[in-house]
């Protein structure tokens, strides 16, 4: 059994990281709060523009000149990976590295297959084993839909250039502050909805000046806004896990800190027993 100094260092020092566990909940969900809140506010813009651009593409059938919404033969993929570029909480890079992974290891074996990572974490790791074009870290230290736009435009560039013929993104979708779920969302090109469901849609809008205009101009938006919208996405999600890890390593320190005390005790009590029936051995000695 470890002497009471040393259990008295160990219950210092968890009580310590304890402290600092409870304050990083404490940010975490400050900050959870802001990014929810955004996100929230963001997903039906989102969702309907996206809706809107599909179903109107797919009634263009082949009017549309659009490189963006050209299905080619896919030979060269690109995967955009969404990180964060702190750590401490939980599964939440590991799990989207995994994802990238096993797309390139597996999904898209038999083509080539490069990264594009938003985050350092997943820069750290897939720079290893994979080829990494571009790494965006600084997106975070000013999250805004200007900063976003900037990557959207090189990816468009890099896909009208033909240097891919398939972009995709893999990032954590939040659901609530314990519950993020890895997406696997197509970027590029742009994927039509089936003809037939979107006549009925299509049938409720007066398009003006006309169609292929409308398209040729929602397109870059649409792309902005889903990338800000992911990005968005992961960035509540790792507040969202950061906070649970946090709790769960506080509880955990908790508990190790009372198993501690409990220990220190019982050594605490040993030791004065000792002495006791040391004190009570001398006594008898001298007096026989």
């Amino acid at each position: 059994m470890a002497n009471l100094k040393e259990i008295r260092n160990r219950i210092t020092s968890v009580g310590s990281t304890m402290q600092i566990t409870s304050a990083m909940k404490m940010v975490s969900a400050a900050k959870l709060k802001k990014a929810q809140d955004a996100i929230t506010a963001m997903r039906p813009y989102a969702d309907k523009l996206t809706e809107l651009l599909q179903s109107v593409s797919a009634s263009l059938e082949g009017e549309s000149g659009s490189v963006f919404a050209e299905q080619r033969e896919v030979k060269n993929v690109l995967v955009v990976s969404i990180t964060s570029n702190r750590g401490l909480c939980g599964a939440f890079n590991t799990n989207v590295i995994k994802e990238s992974s096993r797309l390139a290891n597996e999904t898209y074996a038999d083509k080539n297959v490069s990264f594009m990572t938003i985050g350092k974490k997943g820069h750290d790791i897939l720079g290893k084993k994979f080829y990494v074009i571009h790494n965006n870290n600084s997106v975070f230290d000013d999250l805004t839909y200007e900063n976003v736009s900037e990557i959207t435009r090189r990816l468009m560039d890099i896909y009208s250039e033909g240097t891919y013929d398939k972009i995709v993104l893999v990032y954590n979708h939040f659901r609530n502050a314990a519950t993020q779920v890895v997406k696997t969302e197509n970027f590029l090109p742009i994927q039509p909805v089936a003809l037939e469901d979107s006549v009925s849609s299509s049938a409720d809008y007066i398009f003006e000046p006309n169609k292929v205009e409308i398209v040729e101009t929602l397109i870059p938006k649409s792309l902005k806004t889903q990338l800000y919208k992911s990005i968005r996405d992961s960035f509540a999600s790792e507040h969202g896990a950061r906070m649970t890890a946090m709790h769960k390593a506080t509880d955990n320190a908790g508990e190790l800190r009372s198993e501690l005390k409990l220990t220190y005790n019982k050594a605490r009590q040993a030791a004065i027993t000792n002495e006791i029936l040391e004190i009570v051995g001398g006594a008898e000695a001298l007096n026989n």
